[in-house]
């Protein structure tokens, strides 16, 4: 059961390196409200150690757009590391379909 998250996070990885991810909270809000073709996040996977402020935010944001919010089990550092940044980052949205609806059922077993 380990191994779910890790597989999870290495798809995330992917999906950063086929330029299907956004990263950061602000960058997707941007994103929704441009609401430009190509670039709209799909799905939106939140670290599990954000604080109620950025939670409610984010939560607040999917649901005016549309946009299913899922929360990972991964905390902030380890979804940045998984995408190749350094620090921490509280969400990331797949703007790619087949990649959300992939990322969608790994975490959904997950959790």
């Amino acid at each position: 059961m380990q191994n779910r998250p890790d597989r999870s996070l290495a798809f995330l990885g992917l999906c950063a390196r086929a330029g299907r991810l956004i990263c950061g909270v602000p960058l997707i809000c941007d994103a929704m409200r441009a609401g430009r073709r190509g670039k709209i996040p799909l799905l939106v996977v939140e670290a599990a150690d954000t604080s109620p402020n950025t939670h409610k935010r984010i939560t607040d944001r999917c649901a005016y757009y549309g946009t299913e919010v899922l929360r990972s089990s991964a905390d902030g550092g380890e979804l940045a590391h998984a995408v190749g940044h350094s620090g921490v980052l509280a969400a990331v949205a797949v703007t790619d379909r087949s990649m959300a609806d992939a990322l969608r059922a790994m975490l959904v077993q997950s959790g």
